[in-house]
């Protein structure tokens, strides 16, 4: 039963999830995370991560967002392929 004097937690709900899905060690901040380096990834500016995430400052953005290796290595194959084409 929902009380309506006390905040929602998905507390049991996460756990279930993650525990079913085999995976250890994952809390639910984590997704932040996920979500900024995938909208990263995806070519969504600093400025639009910031403000899906709620984020003040750019540097939090940095902090939140990672590219991953084959995402780098893929941006260096298509900035040289147009810098050595022939």
């Amino acid at each position: 039963m929902i009380n309506a004097d006390s905040p929602a937690t998905i507390d049991d709900a996460w756990g279930s999830a993650v525990s079913s899905a085999g995976l250890e060690d994952l809390r639910f901040h984590d997704l932040r995370h996920s979500c900024a380096s995938y909208l990263a990834m995806n070519g969504a500016t600093s400025g639009e991560i910031a403000e899906v995430l709620g984020h003040k400052t750019l540097a939090m953005v940095k902090r939140y967002s990672h590219l991953s290796e084959k995402h780098v290595a893929n941006v260096l194959e298509r900035m040289a392929d147009k810098v050595f084409a022939a």
